[in-house]
């Protein structure tokens, strides 16, 4: 119940970061965070109780695993993660080299 409770709060925090943000790389930083809440999430329903590493060499038959499937889920979710938050702070990047603030308040429309 509690890893549950600890991924919405991250959620929660996270998404509330994003909302008031006042500077594009701290939203980016928000982001990861509501991020890392998927990850508590997808490795509290991988975890089995008692369970092993999913390596099934001389391993007995009837012997409780974690699901490897959840495992490479979340090392993806974390490449997807990364490379988003590459490309936004990228994107925060040329908005400052543009409009010289990185303050979404202070950038207006831009022309394209």
């Amino acid at each position: 119940m509690m890893p549950f409770v600890l991924a919405a709060w991250l959620f929660v925090v996270g998404l509330y970061g994003v909302v008031t943000s006042r500077n594009l790389v701290h939203m980016v930083v928000c982001l990861g965070v509501v991020q890392s809440s998927t990850y508590v999430l997808l490795l509290e329903v991988g975890f089995v109780n008692g369970g092993t590493a999913p390596i099934f060499k001389d391993v007995p038959q009837g012997t409780r695993v974690v699901d490897p499937v959840v495992q490479a889920l979340v090392l993806t979710d974390i490449v997807i993660g990364v490379t988003v938050a590459a490309l936004v702070l990228t994107l925060a990047l040329q908005v400052h080299k543009e409009k010289g603030t990185v303050d979404p308040g202070k950038v207006r429309e831009m022309a394209g």
